[in-house]
């Protein structure tokens, strides 16, 4: 789901890089302020899974689409709202500089539509009041269903407006969503399975971080250190080896535009704010499309073997880059507040 340039005006796209700013200077400083020191290494690590996990594309049977989870609401329950707004954003940032996944005109309406839905709407309104206090498996997995669900046709929703909003596409308001919004009604209930399977783990090895717990009550029997080593471990695994069997498939939103106008990619202009982001993004994006270029010469076993060296690398590189992002931002606002403290 994630947007690229071609959908939106630089006024759409202004004006939610402006709202995502503000809303990560509002995190950060919620995170320098109550964020428990101790869930930092974490934030760095679930940063780097969910980066490795979004490569990863699964088949939408029927349809010819694919999709990735998102992870903002899987951020959400692990780390709080604000950690979790923050540590989607790196991951976010990361993909579009480095590896052109996801326009850098759309970076702010990406990191609303992938954060700001799942981690403020749909894990305290829907999550939290269906999962309790203390959840049982069963009401895990309905909590993250739902909540899943509802966090990714929120997302949907808002490319659909912020595209229309643009007027540079042609891309009717009624069709666009008619196509959008079932086709990120499957990728949500797979979302929401996979997001309810991790978090049974979690909830298996380190009940505390899933209850809501008094802080006068709360004693940490269990290390964090087994939890982030599992979740760097996934992250390798993933990004390195599970990235190969990616679906080829278009993602739902490519999908959709192809449903709607026929053309698998739309171009935007090539002059102004587009032209002039493009070549940045061209220049700093190191592996773009999470591969390296292929020699036209190159035999097909040779071009496939490329493939995968390209998408391991850029699997551990980009999970690496995200983790070093997630946790330095933890690190330094949490390293300013105690500074802040002592003056």
């Amino acid at each position: 789901m994630h947007m690229a340039d071609a959908l939106l005006s630089p006024a759409v796209g202004g004006a939610m890089w402006a709202v995502s700013a503000g809303a990560i200077a509002f995190c950060s400083k919620k995170v320098s302020s109550e964020m428990d020191s101790r869930k930092i290494p974490l934030m760095g690590v679930l940063g780097a899974f969910i980066f490795a996990a979004q490569m990863v594309n699964f088949t939408i049977p029927v349809t010819g689409s694919s999709g990735h989870i998102g992870g903002g609401l899987l951020l959400a329950i692990l780390l709080g709202p604000y950690a979790a707004f923050l540590t989607i954003a790196s991951v976010l940032v990361v993909q579009a500089f480095f590896f052109a996944d996801g326009g850098l005109l759309a970076l702010g309406c990406n990191i609303v539509n992938l954060g700001f839905f799942p981690a403020f709407i749909a894990y305290p309104l829907i999550y939290r009041r269906l999962a309790g206090l203390s959840p049982s498996r069963a009401q895990i997995t309905t909590a993250s269903l739902a909540a899943a669900i509802i966090g990714l046709q929120l997302g949907a929703f808002g490319v659909v407006v912020e595209t229309v909003a643009s007027g540079i596409s042609s891309l009717p308001f009624a069709t666009f969503a008619a196509i959008m919004q079932p086709i990120h009604l499957a990728i949500g209930i797979v979302e929401g399975l996979a997001t309810a399977s991790v978090i049974s783990f979690v909830y298996q090895a380190k009940p505390e971080l899933i209850k809501i717990v008094p802080e006068a009550h709360r004693h940490d029997a269990k290390p964090m250190r087994t939890i982030v080593l599992a979740f760097l471990a996934a992250a390798l695994l993933t990004g390195g080896f599970v990235s190969w069997y990616a679906s080829k498939n278009p993602d739902g939103l490519e999908w959709a535009i192809t449903r709607v106008t026929g053309q698998g990619e739309l171009k935007g202009p090539e002059q102004g704010i587009h032209g002039a982001l493009a070549a940045v993004q061209k220049k700093m994006a190191f592996l773009p499309d999470y591969s390296f270029t292929k020699p036209a010469e190159s035999s097909d076993a040779a071009k496939n073997e490329a493939s995968r060296f390209g998408t391991s690398v850029s699997g551990i590189v980009g999970g690496a880059l995200t983790l070093g992002l997630s946790f330095g931002i933890g690190f330094m606002l949490k390293r300013r507040n105690r500074m802040a403290g002592n003056v």
